[in-house]
């Protein structure tokens, strides 16, 4: 079940994407925020059956369909993802400065995992964001002040930290050069 839970976002980006609506656009016809359009797009959120099958009639498609492109469960010994299915992704519409690089995403029992290498530019701005995952990030070059609810950590190369996404969040650029972290999302059933 969490491989359909995990897929559910990326189907949704890329049949919005293949009848050229935008965020908005599908956000106004299912009568959702943009920010839930996209941390369902992006992973970040889980949304609720109703909103789900209102997303689904606003792409003008049935939920079979929908359903037929979700990754589905597998009792595979490992995963391989070769170099050449990475992409860029955008996770925050209004994020200035964050380049996502899309590295992993594949479920495996009971656990959901996504990893992302992200460039956090100088001077990027973004609002904390709320994710439904336990993240660990890992630095691989730079600096970063990250903010975890009220409560502040710099991080350095090589610096790692976990915490629960549910507390709202963000990394913000304390230098004059680019931060590239490793960024981890773990889900659960």
């Amino acid at each position: 079940m969490n491989d359909f839970l995990i897929g559910i976002g990326k189907r949704l980006k890329d049949i919005r994407k293949k009848n050229n609506l935008t965020i908005n656009e599908l956000a106004f016809r299912a009568n959702v925020s943009n920010g839930l359009v996209s941390r369902i797009e992006n992973g970040r959120t889980i949304p609720s059956l109703p909103v789900l099958l209102d997303l689904i009639q606003s792409l003008d498609i049935d939920a079979s369909y929908f359903f037929e492109g979700v990754e589905k469960k597998s009792n595979a010994k490992f995963i391989y993802v070769p170099k050449e299915s990475q992409q860029a992704i955008e996770k925050e519409v209004e994020a200035e400065g964050f380049k996502y690089m899309h590295i992993f995403s594949k479920s495996l029992h009971s656990l959901g995992f996504e990893a992302v290498l992200l460039t956090l530019e100088p001077n990027s701005k973004r609002e904390k964001v709320i994710t439904d995952a336990w993240e660990f990030k890992y630095i691989l070059k730079g600096e970063v002040k990250y903010i975890i609810d009220n409560e502040e950590v710099i991080m350095k190369e090589g610096d790692s930290l976990y915490f629960n996404g549910k507390f709202p969040h963000v990394p913000v650029s304390i230098s004059n050069e680019s931060c590239v972290m490793l960024v981890l999302y773990f889900y659960t059933a």
